[in-house]
């Protein structure tokens, strides 16, 4: 069973239909949306500042999301996919984005509406990546714009293939 800590009389809360691995630790200020998954190893320590999950998110294994204390918080949007190993610190992330495996993002850095950062990026504090952009790199720079039907398709596959997933673990 996952762990859920209270802290400084912040209970998480963990929306319907939602995912919890076994080893995934949720702790404080965290509110999770219906239909996400929090995959094994995965740290959302809520324990400074508020982090807050929307719908139909995936945060895949060996997770951590973090803030800091009395500065940053952490606010992601719906449908939102965040690959293995990846660090997200204080940072807002909206809807449909992706980001990639081994990536890092720092805070006040925002990630826009289908935005896809790729594998093994550092996004650097108070960066803004566009909607529907491809950034990459240490630190991550623009690379390209991607068509929003296309980057809307991929996401929408791996949230709905990660919901899938999950529920093997259900049975």
């Amino acid at each position: 069973m996952a762990i859920i800590k209270t802290i400084r009389g912040y209970t998480p809360q963990i929306g319907q239909d939602t995912y919890l691995a076994d080893n995934a630790a949720i702790i404080g200020d965290v509110i999770i949306g219906d239909r996400c998954s929090i995959w094994f190893s995965t740290v959302i320590r809520g324990d400074v500042n508020s982090i807050r999950i929307g719908n139909g998110v995936n945060i895949q294994d060996g997770s951590v999301l973090h803030t800091l204390y009395q500065k940053s918080v952490i606010d992601i949007a719906d449908n939102v996919s965040i690959g293995h190993n990846v660090t997200i610190h204080g940072a807002r992330i909206c809807q449909g984005a992706l980001i990639g495996m081994g990536s890092v993002v720092l805070d006040h850095a925002v990630v826009g509406e289908g935005a896809i950062i790729a594998a093994g990026s550092v996004v650097l504090s108070r960066t803004i990546v566009e909607p529907g952009s491809i950034y990459a790199g240490v630190p991550a720079k623009f690379v390209k714009t991607v068509d929003p039907q296309q980057s809307q398709e991929i996401n929408r596959k791996i949230a709905h293939n990660y919901h899938m997933y999950a529920s093997w673990y259900k049975e």
